[in-house]
């Protein structure tokens, strides 16, 4: 029997998510994966590390705790906000029985992580203004344990309404968890769902540093929930998920001088953004959606010929389910002005 075959059906089957990494490319400007473009140093000690990390690491809970405005038993942390999804497919839903809902465009992991359980997946797309379909979800909430919501959204750029998800909350009471990812909320933290976890029970919020705070080589993500289901993840995860360096790091960068130098790298990629936003705003034929994260979705009047055009020429974007659209993540003010002057020249050909 070849060793394929020794593997589940589902697996063999699966597609497996197209990371940025996987997709590959080569270039000086990679504005593909939604990173940040600063380079942070940290001070990293070795002197624990022939002994196992703590499940739960009691600095890292309580710091992150007090960043976000909850209660360190409202806190999860896991190997990015990607185990998070996993915890809680394998926590909630029953195998060949279950099924997860999304709403698409958005993150293609959600869908990934419950096939790979043998999970069902049920979509309602988003409207036609990229929100919440909430009669569509409703008419499809049976067997359904986990609804994910991401807002900011990606990779459409725009906010979930508030009162939407908290329409969503009340319709799911009892039947469901609401699982908001909010990979990208630090650049717009007032628009955060977590302030609602006392209110709702069923709600979850997923985190993350990968973005804000420039350590997506870190791996280290967060769920926030109710200690009710932070219980029951506790009982699904692995022994040791954050590693002693992980922890070490983390702690730094959500310390108080942690924190302001991501506030002051914030406000420089929202300004890279914002410059960004009007050039591209400016090229004819060119529709730049309102973005909340450090990414920009835009739409192209042939953009699958501009994208490789760009990729040829060493700037590494990401294209976009939607049709004639790329995804733009926010880099220095120097990629960017070497993307938009690129982009500008390649349009004024055709």
């Amino acid at each position: 029997m070849k060793i394929d075959q020794l593997a589940r059906k589902t697996v063999r089957e699966l597609t497996p998510y197209q990371s940025a990494r996987r997709l590959g490319g080569s270039g000086d400007i990679w504005l593909n994966a939604n990173e940040s473009p600063f380079a942070n140093e940290y001070n990293i000690k070795c002197d624990r590390l022939n002994r196992y990390s703590t499940c739960q690491p009691t600095e890292l809970i309580e710091t992150y705790a007090d960043y976000a405005s909850v209660r360190p038993e409202q806190v999860l942390t896991s190997r990015g906000a990607d185990e998070g999804i996993e915890l809680l497919i394998r926590a909630f839903c029953e195998p060949n029985q279950d099924s997860i809902l999304y709403c698409p465009p958005t993150y293609g992991m959600y869908a990934i992580s419950a096939e790979t359980f043998d999970v069902n997946n049920k979509t309602v797309p988003l409207t036609k203004d990229w929100q919440l379909d909430l009669e569509g979800i409703r008419e499809n909430l049976d067997g359904v344990k986990l609804v994910f919501v991401c807002s900011p959204n990606n990779p459409t750029g725009n906010l979930i309404k508030r009162q939407d998800i908290e329409s969503l909350l009340d319709m799911t009471q009892g039947k469901a968890l609401v699982v908001v990812d909010e990979a990208y909320i630090d650049f717009c933290l007032e628009a955060t769902a977590a302030n609602m976890l006392d209110q709702y029970p069923n709600l979850v919020v997923l985190r993350t540093l990968s973005k804000a705070f420039a350590l997506a080589g870190l791996r280290c993500g967060f769920t926030l929930a109710n200690a009710e289901v932070i219980e029951l993840l506790l009982k699904v995860i692995a022994p040791y998920p954050v590693p002693v360096p992980v922890t070490d790091i983390a702690v730094q960068a959500l310390s108080p001088a942690g924190r302001a130098k991501t506030k002051f790298q914030v406000l420089d990629i929202s300004a890279n953004r914002a410059y960004l936003q009007a050039g591209l705003g400016m090229l004819e034929g060119v529709t730049v959606y309102e973005g909340y994260g450090n990414y920009l979705l835009v739409k192209f009047p042939d953009a699958d010929a501009l994208f490789s055009a760009l990729w040829d020429h060493g700037i590494i974007l990401r294209r976009s389910p939607i049709e004639n659209c790329i995804r733009i993540s926010i880099g220095s003010r120097d990629e960017c002005e070497k993307t938009l002057a690129f982009i500008r020249e390649q349009l004024a050909k055709n």
